[in-house]
């Protein structure tokens, strides 16, 4: 719904930018008829809660927001691994989640990624399980049932499953054709497979190997890729409920590929999400990770019950990301950009900052709160970030020669 102008033009006074009207409107569309009254009661409640949330000047935010996440990640549980839905995927949560996001780590422990499709895949199961089988990774190994080396013949043997090729769609002169082109000193035969005969794929080696060098083929060869995205190790699909009886299906994954995935016809390139900080900073940019830092850490913390304001995960995710690269909390990191000595001294290695800071001749200035503190001199936020001289002459009606005004 559309707000009358005169409310649209009252808020906006008030400060509130038109991102924040607009979602108000779709948020009150909702609800149907609403009488100018209860809008106008409605608008001067936004404004009162605006307000409220407004920080002062000088407000120590990050002590706040530090507090803030802190407090309650003493009470996250150590868990794991939690798994999503029946016989599905693995997803690290808790406490060592929290770590991996704050402590800038290049990879996640359990990488995954939910893919939603286009409209014309996405109300069809059929369409959707054949999007995921052609984004699962398919090595050699996972068609292998038994494995063994013939070192009289200098050959490797694999006992293939037939059922898994054929619901794969691989035909054996695929798989060989693979197999052949990745590893180029090999010959392959594949034999039986008719009438319940084991299917067995024969690898033969080009020159003379020993032993360990067969086993050190073998274990190439099972790291073979004959079909779908890489890092994609398997795919399930979910039925998700999107209100008034409306549905789609979405592929979840384990294992994340953005770029590869992003090149796959059915998806919809706009809504499709990984939980790798890196790989989206790395294809996507700084802004795009710093919404995948905070959608983290939020899901998190809400998974554990803990009810932390985002504005405070907002803050951690601008200091990490406000040099256009991925930074962690700590003495590798935002702490360590730090040039005062005694701030970067008070967080960790003490002797070894003072000692270098000594080698170094370095000055500190004493401008930030934890130096500030530790040489006691008042800091410069909150009532000490605004300097008030006051003329003691005017307050007491005298004159500078001492005469009355």
């Amino acid at each position: 719904m559309n707000l009358p102008s005169y409310l649209v033009e009252k808020l906006s006074q008030s400060g509130i930018s038109r991102s924040v009207i607009l979602a108000l409107e779709e948020k009150l569309s909702k609800y149907g008829k609403i009488s100018e009254e209860k809008l106008e009661e409605i608008v001067d409640k936004v404004i009162e809660n605006y307000r409220k949330a407004l920080v002062e000047p000088g407000e120590n935010v990050g002590v706040v927001a530090a507090q803030s996440v802190g407090e309650p990640g003493t009470q996250m549980t150590l868990r794991t691994f939690h798994f999503v839905g029946v016989k599905e995927l693995n997803v690290t949560l808790g406490l060592p989640r929290l770590i991996e996001i704050f402590d800038a780590r290049s990879k996640p422990t359990t990488p995954t990624m939910i893919i939603p499709l286009e409209m014309k895949y996405a109300k069809d199961r059929e369409k959707a399980y054949e999007i995921a089988i052609k984004l699962e990774e398919l090595l050699v190994e996972d068609i292998v049932e038994v494995s063994s080396i013939d070192i009289v013949n200098n050959e490797i043997i694999f006992e293939l499953n037939a059922n898994l090729l054929k619901n794969r769609n691989i035909n054996v002169d695929e798989l060989k054709e693979v197999v052949e082109s990745r590893i180029k000193s090999v010959e392959v035969k594949i034999s039986g497979g008719k009438r319940g005969t084991p299917l067995i794929m024969q690898i033969k080696s080009k020159k003379e190997l020993t032993l360990q060098q067969l086993n050190k083929l073998k274990d190439r060869i099972l790291k073979v890729r004959i079909k779908g995205v890489p890092k994609i190790r398997r795919t399930v699909i979910r039925k998700v409920e999107l209100g008034n009886g409306d549905y789609e299906y979405v592929i979840a994954t384990e294992g994340s590929n953005l770029k590869d995935v992003l090149s796959v016809e059915g998806i919809d390139k706009r809504r499709v999400y990984t939980n790798d900080i890196f790989e989206v900073y790395s294809i996507l940019g700084i802004e795009a990770a710093r919404e995948v830092i905070i959608r983290e850490a939020m899901r998190v913390l809400e998974d554990q019950g803990l009810d932390v304001n985002i504005r405070h995960v907002m803050l951690i995710a601008d200091a990490m990301t406000r040099t256009g690269r991925i930074k962690q909390i700590g003495r590798h990191g935002i702490v360590g950009d730090k040039s005062s000595v005694l701030a970067k001294a008070a967080f960790e290695l003490t002797t070894k900052h003072l000692y270098d800071a000594a080698a170094r001749a370095a000055v500190d200035h004493i401008l930030g709160n934890a130096e500030s503190i530790i040489t006691g001199q008042p800091i410069r936020s909150g009532t000490g970030h605004i300097k008030v001289y006051l003329d003691l002459w005017k307050l007491l009606g005298k004159s500078e020669n001492g005469g009355s005004s």
